[in-house]
């Protein structure tokens, strides 16, 4: 049996001009254009031109990322079994599961970003990454220290928030057998910092046009997979101030049985997590459009494979070899 699930990245996986080589494709300016109306963004700009610099800027990225999700899910034209998406990559997801529109979704982020970016300016925080270490020792630790474990994203990696004050503690105080690397990142997300764009976000979701997913929508908050529509934009309205169980969600393609995973442009990051934490599923990142045939490829191949297992017979008992 073949499953395919879809992945969407999150901040911090965008790079300058990484947009550029889509855009060449047929329609995919005109649809960018319409996307950038609705997140009052020259999103064409800040993917093609813009430095690292400004697409570090939360109110830019978030946008961004959603935007390269939309255009390069559409053109590889494959309907997964299943999609998630990691942090804002949630917005992409609920497009691709029917959801929310494409128009409905910019908006959203575009909200998102903007009071994200406002949350993080009234204290300075940020994130940094915990690699290594017992799970369960290093969520201890980092709330001994007051820290939040924002990202639990399984294959030993958990991403540490809170103040300035208190990641130099952890960067000095590291927990037992892991390493700590601080990110480039405006403000410590998916952390009680982040309730003022909670309540922002709660404001907007009335306005959206919800419809209930067409396949299976695997949420961050805890690995399940999501039935109702209004629940979606529920937890993604809660999911800025809360952790993202990424791991949680890799315990759920593992169940289902996903065999295969492709994540969106501009993809890299959660297909590196699978590899490490989902051995024998097979993966690819869509970084450019040249990664499409191949994505194709992989999917029929899989598709071939479970095909030709499913029409294997089984043994009966007269066939089975006996030991002697």
């Amino acid at each position: 049996m073949k499953v395919l699930v879809l992945v969407a990245p999150g901040q911090g996986a965008q790079t300058p001009g990484f947009l550029a080589p889509w855009l060449d494709l047929p329609g995919a300016a005109d649809r960018l254009e319409g996307w950038s109306a609705a997140a009052k963004l020259d999103l064409a700009r800040f993917g093609t031109k813009a430095d690292a610099d400004e697409i570090r800027d939360t109110k830019v990225a978030q946008p961004l990322l959603v935007a390269a999700g939309l255009l390069s899910a559409g053109e590889l034209g494959l309907t997964p079994d299943l999609v998630a998406g990691h942090s804002v990559g949630e917005i992409t997801a609920a497009v691709l599961a029917g959801v929310l529109s494409a128009h409905d979704a910019m908006t959203f982020v575009a909200a998102r970003g903007r009071a994200m970016a406002d949350a993080a300016a009234v204290t300075a925080t940020g994130m940094s990454a915990v690699l290594g270490g017992d799970p369960d020792a290093v969520v201890a630790h980092l709330t001994g220290l007051g820290l939040t474990p924002a990202n639990i994203n399984g294959a030993g990696q958990i991403v540490a928030a809170g103040t300035l004050e208190q990641l130099a503690a952890l960067a000095e105080d590291k927990p037992d057998k892991a390493r700590v690397i601080a990110l480039k990142v405006a403000g410590a997300f998916h952390t009680a910092h982040m309730a003022p764009a909670v309540a922002t976000l709660e404001a907007l979701a009335p306005s959206l046009t919800v419809s209930d997913p067409a396949l299976p929508y695997v949420s961050n908050a805890d690995g399940q997979a999501v039935g109702s529509g209004a629940d979606v934009v529920r937890r993604l309205v809660a999911q800025v101030s809360n952790p993202v169980r990424w791991d949680l969600c890799m315990e759920t393609f593992k169940e289902r049985g996903v065999t295969a995973i492709i994540e969106v442009s501009p993809g890299g990051t959660l297909v590196g997590l699978a590899k490490r934490a989902l051995p024998g599923v097979r993966t690819l990142a869509l970084k450019t459009p040249e990664d499409l045939d191949a994505a194709r490829a992989l999917v029929a191949e899989v598709a071939a494979q479970a095909a030709a297992a499913d029409a294997v017979p089984e043994a009966s008992p007269e066939q089975e070899p006996t030991q002697r």
